[in-house]
This record gives C-alpha cells, structure tokens and sequence, in this order.
C-alpha cells in the first residue's frame, strides 16, 4: 500500500531531505451520467477512499524531478522545455503549463507520488495525479487559482498535453468531493450541489473486468464527432444551440431524418441519460434507494445499446446484478469498453453476490475479476502535520 508515511519516506530517500509537504487527492466514481459531460450535460460523482498522494518541495530552479513510485521512474524536465516522454509525466508538464498560460509563476520542484487508485479500472487515476500535483504547486507557489480554476487547468492538460478530449467531471470530483455526498455537477455552468448518499445496509462496489479492449481510446473521440454531428443538423435550424444540454428528445426526433441514425442514437442516449441523472437525483433527495438503482439499471441499458460503448464482459457482469435479489443498481462506469462495473448492493446479499460474480465470470472469460470496495470520502486536501515540515 502507498500512503503518506510509504511517500514520504521515499521523498527522503530520493532527495536526502524530510522537509516536504504532502497533498493528497483521490479517484472518484460517478454514479450516473456517463458521457454526458462534454455534451455539457449532468454527471453524479463523488471522490472515494483511494487516493494519488504527493510529496513536494520547491527548488528554487526551473527544474522539476519527480519520482513515481508506481512504476519506480524518476523524470526530470525543465518547466521552459519541452514535454517529457514518459506519458505519466506529461501530467505533471501539462498541469504546469496551464498554470503558466494562466500567469501563473511556478518554479522547479523535487517530488515522489504514488496511490492505490486502480489503473485502468476508470476511477480516473490520471485526474487524480492531475489534482494531487495542481493544488500542491498552487499552494507551494502561492497562486490564486481556485478550485474550478484547477478542475480546467486539469481538464487542459488532457486535451493539451495528453491528446483526450474529456470532459470536466473527473478533474472536478477529485476537486471538490465530499464524504457522504455525491456531487450534480452541472458541465455547462460548473454549478453544482451536494446530494446525500449514505444509505444504511448498502455497500458501493466495483468489479474490475480487467479487460480494456484497444477500441477504448480511439471510440472515445468518435462519440464526441457524433454527438457534435447531431448538434450540428439541431443548430442549423435552430438557434442559441450549442451542445446536446440544449436539445430536448422532442427537438432531436424533429430533425432525425436528416442525421445518420448512429448519430440519432448517440444523441438520444444522452439526452435521456441526462433525464435518469436528474431524476436519480430526485429519487436519493427522498432516500429512494431502490428508485435510484432503478435508473442505474437504465444508464447500462443506453450505455451498451445505444452509446454502444459497453462489452460483452461489461453487461455480463450487468446482467448477473439484474438477476440477483438485493443488488438494487449496476452500471458500467468510466469511458468504456472494459474497466468496471459500479454496483449498489444490500449487505446481506454482498458476499453471495460477488462470490456469483467471481464463479461466473471466471467460468465464462477465464479471468478473476478484481472487486474494489469504496467509500465515498473527501476531495484534494494538504495533510497537515502535528509538525509540519515545509520547503
């Protein structure tokens, strides 16, 4: 496990010095809302219990040396050069640059990071690193920038540095998550509320497919061209159109002969998904548990046959969650075509339901899924000491 006391100590070993400062920020899940937040649509995070952690000191140069410790490589850069090979690092460089196009004054710096957010399993570990490193420069410089100001310069650095066009939503929970509070996130304007979500006798769960099938990557762009295709037919008859948050189904079908029927179905999925989102919403605001499962159910279905960025193990493990008693929501959660399903499970049927998932899904894939327990836990925060050794 890499906590603080593990980062530290390796901080200490990299850089003989135990003067450091340690930022923390964590992975999140979302609930509901998958695709719809660079439609400028609703999304329903919460950041959770595992966490990028970072120790950090400022250098007085314009050098940076940082050290991962998940896959034991130090890098070094220099803020003015030119962006590093290694693609983890690129973060750091991306992060960094959007802070300097923002006029921000950063220096060089000395740090090792390292987490236990799953790779690869979509609790978006980059954002996570993104976060972790944007609010520790922010502090150790003395910048200005707010959160929402670091959920952008996150968001840039993937679009920027990193070549994936993402949403804000990631960025944003890791940011501003709350224990015991999932987030509505509106994309457009960047409001947002809290909405309870502590349910007694529920456990939140992953299961990992441990797939990634190669489409993941190149598809993500392909649903957004077709999204914006869909806007496109929309804002020629109308105006003030600017995404799909604008189209209502009935503004959509009006014009569908004139766009590809791909292009109607990746329009109408988020769209309705929006919908499931805010009545979700209003479902947990009454503590309707079950209602609010209900249209977790209902996200997979539009996510695997309309947005069709589900796979065969994905609704596998979906189709299990329907047929077993108890479990009162399951849903495919992050970009897609593998990484893992998000389920919302009574205690007493827990054990009985993962060991089902484990037998079957090993029977029919000859893969052991790996299932990931998480609590819904504070956002990006500087651990404070009892004495706090600073650079």
């Amino acid at each position: 496990m890499i906590d603080e006391k593990t980062v530290k100590e390796c901080f200490e070993k990299q850089f003989g010095t135990d003067r450091c400062s340690i930022f923390t920020s964590p992975g999140r899940i979302n609930l509901i809302g998958e695709h719809t937040d660079y439609n400028l649509g609703f999304v329903l995070p919460a950041s959770i219990d595992k966490c990028i952690t970072v120790a950090i000191r400022t250098n007085k140069t314009s050098i940076v040396n940082a050290y991962s410790l998940d896959y034991k490589e130090m890098v070094t850069f220099d803020i003015d050069g030119e962006k590093p090979k290694q693609l983890w690092a690129c973060y750091i460089y991306g992060v960094i640059q959007e802070m300097k196009k923002r006029g921000g004054l950063v220096g060089g710096f000395n740090a090792v990071f390292g987490g236990d957010v799953p790779l690869g399993a979509g609790m978006s570990s980059s954002a996570a690193l993104e976060s972790a490193f944007a609010t520790a420069i922010n502090d150790k410089f003395g910048l200005w920038f707010s959160k929402r100001d670091l959920a952008k310069i996150g968001q840039m650095t993937e679009h920027n540095y990193v070549g994936v066009r993402c949403g804000i939503m990631d960025q944003f929970a890791s940011l501003f998550g709350k224990a015991g509070k999932v987030i509505r996130l509106d994309c457009r304007s960047l409001e947002y509320d809290y909405v309870p979500f502590n349910p007694k006798g529920i456990k939140l769960v992953l299961i990992d497919t441990k797939v990634k099938h190669s489409l993941a990557s190149s598809e993500y762009n392909v649903r957004r061209e077709q999204c914006e295709a869909g806007v496109s037919v929309v804002a020629s008859h109308k105006k003030k159109i600017e995404s799909l948050r604008d189209i209502t189904i009935a503004l959509l079908n009006k014009y569908k002969d004139e766009m590809e029927p791909i292009v109607y179905k990746r329009c109408a999925y988020v769209i309705n998904e929006n919908q499931r989102l805010l009545d979700g919403c209003a479902a947990l605001s009454k503590g309707d548990y079950e209602l609010f499962g209900q249209k977790m159910f209902g996200s997979h279905d539009g996510l695997s046959k309309e947005y069709e960025v589900s796979c065969k193990e994905l609704d596998f493990i979906v189709d299990i969650a329907k047929k077993t008693k108890g479990v009162l929501g399951a849903r495919m959660m992050g970009g897609g075509f593998g990484g893992c399903v998000i389920s919302m499970v009574k205690d007493e049927v827990y054990k009985p339901y993962i060991a089902d998932v484990i037998k079957k899904y090993k029977k029919e894939f000859n893969i052991e899924p790996r299932i990931i327990d998480v609590v819904i836990a504070d956002g990006a925060k500087k651990w404070l000491a009892k004495k706090e050794l600073t650079a």
